[in-house]
């Protein structure tokens, strides 16, 4: 399969859209995270080179692109995530490896404004349906802070199994920080993970946490809401 043979592309459900991150996402990208600062910090990396709070556009262009530049090795997949046209976040499917493994991790995080929408495990699912279904991955693991409960309630209701602790994995807030994995494959979803949160019958909006694990550093008709469908389809559009 082609690597870039689905990338770029666009995923929507209903109000929520996962479009390619862009170089003038920018301004946004810095007003959101700064606005956020502590909504975020607890569960962020730490990336000396793009601090939470900082005026300058410098160091979220230059994130973006990179990013950018490992997605069209087919190494990421980097999506700002949009609530009625409106910038709210970011989620990326990264440290993509081919050959006999086709794995991958997402990460992501939410504007505090927008959390408790659904807005996050829609955007996860939408996602990891491409991922398999589209783009070919076999397994997406998603790491998350023990203390971080409602990225773990996400991941756990759209049907990611905990496979343990992996000690002092990440750098974040100060410290060497424990990570849960927790981890889905192909096989494990075979409608898709989008349909099986639908069909779950979940009894409201999930609560979502200020971030999620690790760093999210052909025309389609919207669902609009209705019925449960089939793992999203991509719509393509140029760099």
């Amino acid at each position: 399969m082609n690597r870039r043979q689905r990338w770029p592309a666009t995923l929507q459900e209903g109000r929520i859209v996962l479009r390619p991150l862009r170089l003038r996402d920018a301004p946004a990208l810095r007003d959101t995270r700064s606005r956020n600062a502590e909504w975020l910090r607890p569960w962020e990396p730490t990336y000396p080179e793009m601090p939470l709070r900082t005026t300058g556009l410098s160091p979220y262009i230059a994130m973006i692109q990179a990013i950018r530049r490992e997605a069209r090795q087919g190494l990421s997949m980097p999506w700002a995530v949009t609530y009625d046209d409106r910038f709210v976040g970011q989620l990326t499917v990264g440290a993509i490896v081919w050959g006999s493994a086709r794995s991958a991790q997402v990460g992501y995080w939410i504007d505090s404004a927008y959390a408790g929408r659904g807005i996050t495990p829609t955007a996860v699912a939408l996602a990891v349906d491409h991922s398999f279904f589209h783009v070919g991955l076999h397994r997406i693991e998603a790491n998350i802070r023990p203390e971080n409960r409602a990225s773990r309630n996400v991941v756990a209701k759209l049907g990611f199994r905990d496979e343990g602790v992996r000690r002092r994995q990440l750098h974040i807030d100060g410290a060497w920080r424990d990570h849960i994995c927790y981890a889905i494959t192909a096989e494990e979803a075979p409608r898709g993970v989008l349909r099986r949160w639908y069909d779950g019958g979940s009894s409201g909006p999930l609560t979502e946490g200020g971030s999620g694990p690790g760093s999210a550093l052909g025309p389609q008709d919207p669902n609009g809401g209705g019925e449960p469908r089939d793992p999203a389809s991509p719509r393509s559009e140029p760099n």
